[in-house]
């Protein structure tokens, strides 16, 4: 048996929970405020009394978010869950149709190519803004939703992720027997290997549908029409005149904790995908 632990013990697990805790203070800090203060009018917000229950009027935040302007926040909510929806499901499917090239053919120059693909994970995204902007506005696509949707269709990072899961998910056993059975490639990826990958799958469509969800520099310089903006910028365009308007910080403060849910809801009803991932590839 062991004997007592020792005061070092307990001071090594006081230090690690202590650390936890500010973590988790640090972490749920900013949602917090968000709640208390979208129950604020502008009054309430600009006294500071954001962290108290006093003057409750959550039900008259979101009555007058939904009537300014007839809805448009809520329109801008149906163009983000476009453009991150349809983007981020696109982009993981081209992510591991490709990421499960790059693992199962050999052909010339993969490696190199990969390494490419390595290279675009390097360089930030608000440096292909412009050039992304040039292009578009060569074909025409300025100041449409395929300006905004296009160019989130590709993630260098989602095809590097999805080669490690490719590799560690999909023996070579199981698409050897889908051949010697008939199976074409495209069959064999779509009934075998996908199904193998869906944990990578998951991941990659939730990195880059939060990272679509959270996008602005993007819509900020493809759109200029208020109809085609994404939350982002809707917001962003609110607060910019709310030293003008007041009356736009209980709007902005109410619609970002309603644009926090479509990500909540995303983390919290897929994490059973990766749970799953743990056996997933296994071989008897």
């Amino acid at each position: 048996m062991s004997g007592p632990r020792t005061p070092s013990v307990w001071l090594s697990r006081a230090a690690v929970n202590g650390a936890l805790l500010l973590a988790v203070v640090y972490t749920l800090f900013p949602l917090v405020w968000l709640v208390t203060a979208a129950t604020k009018d502008a009054g309430g917000l600009l006294a500071g009394n954001a962290f108290s229950f006093e003057g409750f009027d959550l039900g008259g935040n979101l009555s007058r978010l939904a009537a300014h302007h007839d809805g448009i926040y809520f329109h801008w909510y149906a163009n983000s869950l476009l453009y991150a929806g349809v983007g981020a499901l696109a982009c993981a499917l081209i992510s591991v149709a490709a990421g499960y090239a790059f693992h199962v053919h050999d052909f010339r120059g993969k490696e190199k190519l990969f390494g490419l693909v390595l290279m675009g994970v390097l360089v930030p995204t608000t440096a292909l803004a412009l050039p992304m902007y040039l292009l578009a506005s060569e074909v025409g696509i300025v100041n449409t939703y395929a300006a905004v949707l296009l160019p989130v269709l590709v993630n260098p990072f989602g095809v590097y992720l999805s080669r490690v899961f490719c590799a560690g998910y999909i023996p070579d056993e199981a698409l050897e027997a889908a051949r010697i059975d008939g199976a074409g490639e495209l069959r064999a990826f779509w009934s075998i290997g996908l199904r193998m990958v869906m944990p990578g799958f998951v991941t990659v469509f939730l990195f880059q549908f939060t990272a679509i969800w959270n996008n602005f520099f993007l819509p900020l310089v493809m759109l200029s029409d208020q109809e085609l903006f994404p939350l982002s910028l809707g917001l962003y365009a609110w607060n910019s005149n709310a030293h003008a308007e007041p009356g736009h910080y209980p709007l902005v403060v109410t619609g970002s904790l309603l644009a926090v849910v479509p990500l909540v809801i995303a983390f919290v009803s897929l994490q059973r995908h990766w749970k799953a991932g743990l056996t997933a590839g296994s071989v008897k």
